[in-house]
């Protein structure tokens, strides 16, 4: 049971942030409307990207510390993981982008940051396939894994910052101040945060256990 409440308290938070994001009133802001609710569901994917990535990094110098396979397959399933809150989280943003900025794509500084960001990571997974001897693969995307982890951090959150952007937090655009966000918003977007970190714990802890399990058959085999 202590291995599973984490697992319920994820839920029922998720589930909470989407009633409540849905029905709570929202600031009457001019432009974004009602679409200023996808910032329950946009900003959320990427706090669980930056979480199962963080867990990704961590373990790729665990990895060149102990060369522990098991070290690895965490590495690489926790990015894979932070790679599909990645995808979630630009298509919420095209999407939110569409409505309040007029196309989906603007070259925002920051979409266009995230994007390299994206593309630096599909890598790491390439660079895995396209290695076949199996502790060579390991050591190799290690150390991509740890050197891509700051150059994905400083293009998603201070390049940015240097330049005038739509994006709120930067250009001295304020984020998640008075002018934006109430106190109604706030008691479902931090819970959000939480929330879908943990999904993204859950779902990368499946995909270890399954690639563990292939792991261990092929030894046999």
């Amino acid at each position: 049971m202590y291995q599973t409440w984490w697992k319920v308290l994820a839920v029922v938070i998720v589930l909470y942030t989407l009633i409540a994001g849905l029905l709570l009133n929202v600031p009457h802001m001019p432009i974004l409307h009602e679409t200023i609710r996808n910032v329950y569901f946009h900003v959320p994917m990427w706090m669980a990207m930056f979480t199962v990535f963080t867990i990704s990094v961590i373990y790729s110098i665990k990895y060149l510390m102990n060369a522990k396979p098991e070290y690895d397959l965490i590495a690489v399933e926790c990015a894979n993981t932070g790679v599909f809150f990645f995808s979630v989280g630009l298509v919420t943003g095209m999407m939110w982008a569409k409505f309040t900025w007029g196309e989906f794509w603007s070259n925002d500084p920051k979409q266009n940051s995230a994007a390299i960001a994206f593309l630096l990571y599909c890598a790491y997974l390439v660079l895995r396939n396209s290695i076949d001897e199996e502790q060579k693969r390991a050591r190799i995307s290690a150390v991509y894994n740890i050197f891509a982890f700051p150059v994905m951090i400083v293009l998603i959150m201070i390049l940015p910052r240097q330049t005038d952007s739509l994006h709120p937090g930067n250009g001295g655009n304020p984020a998640f101040g008075k002018l934006d966000m109430d106190n109604h918003m706030r008691i479902v977007l931090y819970p959000a945060f939480i929330a879908w970190s943990l999904i993204g714990v859950w779902i990368a802890t499946l995909r270890y256990r399954i690639s563990l399990l292939e792991y261990k058959k092929n030894a046999i085999d």
